[in-house]
């Protein structure tokens, strides 16, 4: 077990609007490397945004970030041979991490010509409260509300 807690790492924030948080979902958003081309895939699917709402395509980013990312989750946990699925609050590091991931994992599975296009469409949804990444959401905390019944075993 460790003694003390690794210290967090400082992102550089992004060149074009000088967020730190924009720069985490490039590195989540890249492949083998390539910062370049995660960076050109994320404007591109910004401006896209942009062009379809007729609102700031950062803005609408952040609030399809903060409608894909869950309050609660499920762990599981042995009590006495059997294993219950128990809700707990999510820390808010984890909370955006988990917003990324589903909203560049179900980007990825859109049926669109390039990663640009299926960023911008899952953005769009996801600003609307629509998607795959907010149902995956939806699905998340409905579980957490049927296994609300076993929270006294939290740790």
């Amino acid at each position: 077990m460790r003694k003390t807690t690794p210290k967090r790492i400082e992102r550089i924030p992004d060149p074009k609007f000088n967020d730190s948080l924009v720069t985490r979902f490039v590195n989540n958003l890249m492949y083998d490397g390539k910062k370049n081309t995660a960076y050109k895939i994320f404007y591109d699917a910004v401006d896209i945004v942009a062009k379809r709402t007729e609102e700031s395509g950062h803005e609408v980013w952040k609030r399809a970030l903060d409608n894909v990312s869950p309050t609660v989750e499920v762990k599981s946990r042995r009590v006495g041979g059997a294993t219950f699925q128990i809700p707990q609050e999510i820390r808010p590091d984890r909370r955006t991490a988990l917003g990324i991931k589903w909203l560049i994992m179900y980007s990825r599975r859109r049926n669109e010509k390039s990663m640009a296009q299926k960023l911008a469409s899952e953005i769009v949804a996801a600003s609307k409260g629509e998607g795959s990444a907010h149902k995956k959401k939806e699905d998340t905390h409905r579980m957490a509300e049927a296994n609300k019944a076993f929270s006294h075993f939290r740790f």
